[in-house]
């Protein structure tokens, strides 16, 4: 039984840079580069396979074909996707539905909770968390006479720092920030506030703000993250989030670490440094910006280098 590495898919964004490439070393399409999709099953980018038995197929394509590879996970769509973005520029302040919310407005997607790990900012880098207003008639008032600094909630951030953004949290990424996005397989974006950008047709962005008011959550409610850490065997293991969508954590690793995957499916993305995936039968060298699926069953094995990975798991 094999990892599945995956090959990166990249997204132009009117926020987006070139950190990706700078950091990575990936081949971006060009300067305005926002979002690596780096493992996703979704139909806007899906991931190909690059090694293996299903070399060349898709994610969605694993899912449907050999549903035995994720432990026969209920559901039509794979659950997860992985992201890392760049946000050359401020990203739109937003808002995302629930499940329950989605799958009766658009078209059946799934609802989108989500949470960030900070893998590098500028000095004094911000984001925007959630919300001041105390009901729904402030939160209307407040976005329809513009009151952006006093509706929204900034927040100091730094490397290693995360977030749990559970739908229904307005928020927003500021300039200047890389972040690896683990959240609900689904592309549904509901826009607040743009800073009246202006898009390639040349007129504002589109806002989304009925919507938008529909699924905010008033008054905010911040994410709970109740972060662990065990220290195991040449390695440190990081617990930010177990919830309802997904658990997520960071393996430190230095020098050869044994683990067990004994979940349905697992997804890593390395975000530091290099090593050795080492099972009984064969070995597969990572690095910084490798992204891959350890498989139902695939049970012991080692890591052996000094890296970082962003790990996570339903």
């Amino acid at each position: 039984m094999q990892p599945l590495f995956l090959k990166p898919l990249f997204k132009e964004r009117i926020w987006g840079g070139t950190t990706l490439k700078e950091q990575f070393g990936y081949d971006i399409p060009n300067d305005h580069t926002g979002e690596c999709w780096a493992i996703s099953a979704h139909p806007n980018g899906p991931s190909v396979i690059k090694n293996g038995e299903f070399k060349g197929k898709t994610l969605d394509q694993l899912w449907k074909e050999h549903p035995e590879l994720f432990a026969h996970t209920e559901g039509n769509v794979f659950p997860l996707l992985t992201k890392i973005l760049d946000a050359g520029a401020d990203l739109s302040v937003q808002v995302h539905p629930g499940d329950d919310y989605a799958k009766k407005n658009e078209n059946g997607e799934l609802g989108k909770t989500e949470c960030w790990y900070i893998i590098d900012c500028k000095e004094e880098a911000e984001l925007i968390y959630g919300h001041n207003a105390k009901s729904k008639e402030e939160l209307v008032s407040m976005i329809e006479n513009g009151q952006w600094d006093n509706l929204l909630r900034r927040l100091k951030i730094k490397p290693g720092d995360f977030f749990y953004v559970p739908s229904g949290t307005i928020h927003a990424l500021c300039e200047g920030t890389l972040v690896l996005e683990t959240q609900q397989s689904s592309d549904t974006t509901y826009r607040v506030y743009d800073y009246d950008r202006i898009g390639q047709d040349g007129n504002k962005r589109e806002l989304h703000l009925e919507k938008a008011i529909d699924v905010t959550t008033i008054p905010h409610v911040d994410g709970t993250s109740n972060q662990q850490i065990e220290q195991v065997e040449n390695a440190e293991i990081t617990t930010f989030v177990k919830s309802d969508f997904f658990s997520v954590y960071k393996w430190s690793v230095h020098g050869e670490a044994a683990f067990n995957q004994d979940h349905p499916f697992m997804l890593v993305s390395v975000i530091k440094g290099s090593g050795k995936l080492i099972t009984s039968e064969e070995s597969f060298d990572f690095e910084k910006g490798t992204h891959f699926i350890l498989p139902a069953g695939f049970g012991g094995f080692k890591l052996d280098g000094e890296c970082e990975l962003i790990v996570s798991h339903i």
